[in-house]
């Protein structure tokens, strides 16, 4: 069964929105956990907007499943708070801090050498690397090249054309499946997954070891409650 880790970004810009702390964000992670999920994602950014670097270290303390936190890199603050925290897996990621979500994934031949220093520093420490990428099989052998232990396939353009064609709009996720396969590399993916296009990403992408799923899922959540859209999308990925 591919692994469900929850991104809990949007509890946090929710409690952030009207300041004290509520919603809780540490029990939120807690009750994600004891749904099912099978995993905590979450992405500071040095605005803090929604994440804050204080949340990281508490969240460290409570988290029983898998602990992964996205961020670039290329701030020396989060790569200090990664090797501070020391989570299960950190997820590399190209955005700015201008950006309002992550919208593109690394170009791994033209940063390699970047990348394979930073993921020899968290490799170091015992950290799981995952590396965020456009579905392009010279993006995936530049993956391979910088020593990553996982991909994470970003997942826009499957979801953005999943109703109008969702064959044509996995087909580059199949071929990069198939090339991170053959180069031995996992896959994680996520961005814009949810109830209706979850399933049919997993049943065709060989090697899916994990999804992060955030924006959807709260959204859901909403309507079905949480403990019944975990439930929901874990049936998805079974």
């Amino acid at each position: 069964m591919v692994r469900l880790s929850v991104n809990i970004n949007k509890i946090a810009w929710l409690r952030n929105s009207r300041g004290g702390n509520v919603p809780d964000l540490l029990q939120v992670a807690k009750d994600c956990e004891r749904f099912g999920a099978q995993g905590i994602t979450i992405h500071p950014r040095p605005d803090e907007r929604h994440i804050r670097y204080a949340d990281v270290y508490d969240l460290k303390k409570i988290v029983t499943t898998e602990f992964n936190i996205e961020g670039n890199p290329s701030e020396k603050k989060f790569v200090e708070l990664v090797l501070a925290v020391k989570p299960a897996q950190v997820t590399l990621v190209p955005d700015t801090s201008q950006q309002l979500t992550s919208n593109h994934g690394w170009d791994t031949v033209q940063h390699q050498r970047f990348l394979c220093e930073i993921i020899s520093v968290f490799k170091q420490a015992g950290i799981r690397t995952s590396v965020f990428v456009n579905p392009d099989e010279k993006m995936i052998e530049g993956a391979k090249n910088t020593g990553t232990d996982r991909i994470e396939l970003y997942t826009e353009s499957y979801a953005n054309h999943y109703t109008e064609n969702k064959q044509k709009a996995i087909k580059n996720f199949i071929i990069a499946a198939h090339k991170a396969n053959e180069l031995g590399i996992e896959i994680n993916a996520g961005h814009d997954l949810n109830l209706e296009n979850l399933r049919y990403f997993k049943e065709n992408i060989s090697g899916l070891k994990e999804v992060s799923i955030g924006h959807a899922l709260i959204s859901d959540a909403l309507y079905f409650g949480l403990q019944n859209t975990i439930s929901l999308y874990l049936q998805r990925l079974q």
